[in-house]
């Protein structure tokens, strides 16, 4: 249906209103980031147990990594497109039950295999963000969706500050205890939708199921098209996999030079999370007003740079968190790139836009784990006090470091300030 004949149908009394229930989107978008966060500072070390070396950690965990997202990179589109066919609520219960199902069976797991297997399920299940926004969507009217989208925001960042925290707690306790939970926390959430959520996507509005719409690269080769911003893609490109580097190294890397444990593993990650919050649910329009977004995104990738270049050196773990608090800048960096972008495309072409711009993230959810573990895992066996030891955060830095170069020559060469 266009948008012309949306304005033009009249609004009457006996128009029915969007069924839904976005608090329940709202708890499930709450819990499956608790539930990822809460497993964050204990994977890595739980592959370590089923391993004798930490080569051996590094690389496994790098695989097990690649292997969620190549699975999520795969069925995410498919599940989304199966929902537009058969409605959100059976896509949403179905992720919630696998996700609980992969928590458990990494619980369970006695061996790397079974650990495999945990990881394959919950790819193939990790489609709920898509497919909540698209169920937002669905209940929202025109005039209050741009606040439906910043409440799953405001879930989406509450979950990821809290899990960490609360899985570095619970994995001092037990590297086990923390899957039990964000098990029991899916599965409540799921038996919670099957008895009391309706679905959102009534039955006349349901599109036909094809096969061009579930292609993974299509996005990509979207985007591959667009030679106007062909430099800003390259450096967003750099940008999100230098991230991507840092996320699935960070805490082996802090675990073999600190010495840490989950619990400190799970402040780290609560300071990023606050951090990456106040950012961006607070600081990023004064940031705009007084930079602009070209430059913020300049500052935001040098700022990257030196903090990962510093990371790498770092000689003792308090240093760490506060180079975290340091680096406020660098999460202003993606929202300004995305800013730019977005102003050289249509309105009508933002959401394919966007949607491309997120295939980049996925490939690189693919390649950097495996990349950062086998960098890890070749300096594994170095003390602890021996610099070369934060080889994958030079890699970030440099890629950063590139990232910078290729935005400076695009902006002066589009003559944007």
């Amino acid at each position: 249906m266009s948008d012309s004949s949306i304005e033009s149908t009249p609004v009457t009394a006996t128009a029915a209103p969007p069924t839904g229930n976005l608090k329940f989107i709202l708890v499930c978008i709450f819990i499956d980031m608790l539930g990822i966060g809460l497993i964050v500072p204990v994977l890595p070390l739980l592959v370590g147990e089923f391993v004798a070396a930490r080569d051996q950690q590094t690389m496994w965990y790098g695989i097990l990594g690649a292997t969620f997202g190549l699975m999520q990179f795969i069925f995410m589109p498919m599940l989304g497109a199966i929902s537009d066919r058969v409605g959100r609520r059976p896509v949403l219960l179905y992720s919630m039950a696998g996700m609980s199902l992969n928590f458990l069976a990494t619980a369970w797991a006695p061996n790397l295999a079974c650990l495999f297997i945990g990881r394959l399920i919950g790819g193939a299940s990790s489609a709920s963000m898509s497919v909540a926004s698209a169920y937002a969507s669905d209940i929202s009217t025109h005039e209050n969706r741009a606040k439906s989208f910043g409440k799953i925001g405001a879930a989406f960042g509450l979950g990821f500050i809290a899990g960490p925290m609360l899985g570095g707690l619970l994995g001092g306790v037990n590297l086990h205890l923390p899957f039990y939970a964000a098990a029991a926390l899916s599965a409540a959430n799921c038996i919670y939708g099957y008895f009391f959520v309706p679905e959102s996507l009534p039955q006349a509005q349901r599109g036909s199921f094809k096969l061009t719409r579930v292609n993974p690269l299509a996005g990509l080769i979207r985007l591959s098209r667009r030679k106007d911003i062909r430099g800003l893609v390259i450096v967003f490109a750099l940008f999100s996999c230098a991230q991507l580097m840092l996320h699935s190294t960070w805490v082996l890397y802090t675990h073999f030079r600190f010495d840490w444990t989950p619990a400190q593993n799970g402040l780290a990650m609560f300071c990023v999370g606050v951090a990456s919050v106040v950012v961006q649910a607070g600081l990023l329009g004064k940031f705009i007003k007084w930079f602009g977004e070209v430059r913020l995104s300049l500052l935001g990738l040098a700022s990257g740079c030196i903090t990962y270049l510093l990371y790498g050196l770092a000689t003792q773990g308090w240093m760490m968190y506060v180079l975290i608090l340091c680096n406020l800048l660098a999460f202003a960096a993606g929202p300004a790139l995305q800013g730019i972008i977005s102003k050289s495309t249509p309105p009508t072409e933002q959401g394919e836009l966007m949607g491309s711009l997120q295939s980049i993230s996925s490939v690189g959810i693919i390649f950097m784990p495996l990349v950062g573990g086998f960098l890890l895992g070749e300096v594994s066996h170095l003390p602890p006090n021996d610099w070369r030891i934060g080889a994958t955060f030079f890699v970030s830095a440099a890629m950063q470091a590139v990232a910078i170069i290729v935005a400076r020559r695009y902006f002066k060469s589009h003559h944007l300030h």
